[in-house]
């Protein structure tokens, strides 16, 4: 059954892709200018919402420009009723036996309600931050010991483990995680690849064309085949609906507010500099231009001008959307991680006018619509 997913904007929240900066220097929680602070406060909103309207859970985000997520989702435990935290995490950046406990903690004090995000791409100038001087093809071999280390102190047996960047002896957790959290991962390369076929529950990929994904599905089936493994498939990307076509898209050209093409060149100047596979292949859709940001019926590659990360928006009416998921899980796709901006007001949007349409065409429980 198809599992829908929201975001929980730990950086920050907006009416336009870049706000006007008056809110960066209030760091008192206050929403000024455009910008909404992550405050506690503004965080329960958005995880509340999403709580009452059904989505699954709310995915958050790592890196030093949002809020620690192991934290911030705890925090909102008591706030929520069955609301599940995907959690995002880098590997390099936490041991795996102390993962597998705090999974454990989580578990326990939410009952049941933690999921695991896996990022192992990062731009280099953000792992230095942290102290990570792996290359992309060592992060991956990292996390692909991660997971076995992790999965090993989650299997209630005690585990030794010697590999190039982990050697535990006796690795074992007090108690286990009931459930094990499941784990999504995602990446493009042959090296991620490798990794979500070995070890993972959910395959990530990005909004890219519906003909795209199908090939990056069938090429991760085939290596997770080989491993004795069957895989889901997610797919991140933002979402715009509104009862009329018209209205989506005008809502779209809104979020391009104060963008202008210096501003646009800077940032995809930076995110090219990333190496990193998929943001390459978000980055290709449009190129950069204005004039190119439709790049599939009702797909569009604005969010990709100046953001790294989930770079495409399904954008059109509650019945376009809808056509729009239904042909993404033709191809395979078992669950959507959407978002929107703000989130808040986005949320509310999607669950009322796309959630009946997809429970109405059986795609959805009755309680999540």
């Amino acid at each position: 059954m198809l599992k829908i997913h929201w975001f929980l904007p730990t950086g920050g929240d907006s009416r336009r892709l870049v706000d006007d900066g008056a809110g960066q220097a209030n760091r008192t929680g206050a929403h000024t200018g455009g910008f909404r602070q992550p405050s506690g406060d503004y965080l329960s909103v958005v995880a509340r919402a999403a709580d009452s309207l059904g989505f699954h859970s709310v995915l958050t985000p790592t890196g030093s420009q949002c809020e620690d997520a192991w934290v911030s989702t705890a925090a909102l435990i008591p706030q929520t009723s069955r609301l599940k935290f995907m959690v995002a995490f880098r590997p390099g950046q936490l041991s795996p036996v102390l993962a597998a406990q705090m999974a454990a903690t989580y578990q326990r004090i939410s009952h049941g309600r933690l999921v695991l995000n896996i990022v192992t791409g990062s731009p280099d100038a953000e792992a230095h931050r942290y102290g990570d001087w792996l290359g992309k093809e060592e992060r991956y071999a990292q996390a692909d010991e991660f997971l076995t280390v992790l999965r090993g102190a989650w299997s209630g047996e005690s585990f030794d483990f010697e590999g190039t960047y982990y050697k535990v002896a006796g690795a074992a957790i007090r108690h286990v995680p009931d459930p094990l959290p499941t784990i999504y991962f995602g990446g493009s390369s042959p090296a991620a690849g490798s990794v979500a076929a070995r070890h993972v529950d959910v395959y990530l990929t990005w909004g890219e064309p519906v003909e795209q994904v199908a090939e990056k599905i069938e090429w991760i089936r085939g290596l997770a085949a080989a491993e004795g493994r069957k895989l889901r498939f997610g797919i991140r990307m933002h979402v715009i609906t509104r009862e009329t076509s018209d209205a989506a898209w005008q809502q779209a050209e809104s979020l391009l507010e104060g963008l202008d093409d210096e501003m646009i060149a800077k940032a995809q100047a930076t995110l090219r500099g990333r190496g990193s596979e998929g943001q390459r292949r978000l980055l290709d859709l449009a190129d950069g231009s204005r004039d190119k940001l439709v790049v599939a019926p009702n797909l569009w590659a604005g969010v990709s001008l100046v953001r790294g990360g989930a770079g495409t928006a399904l954008v059109g009416s509650y019945e376009e959307i809808a056509d729009r998921m239904q042909d993404y899980m033709a191809v395979g796709i078992d669950e959507f991680v959407l978002g929107g901006y703000p989130h808040v007001e986005e949320a509310y949007w999607f669950a009322e006018g796309v959630m009946p349409i997809l429970e109405q065409r059986g795609l959805l429980p009755d309680s999540a619509a």
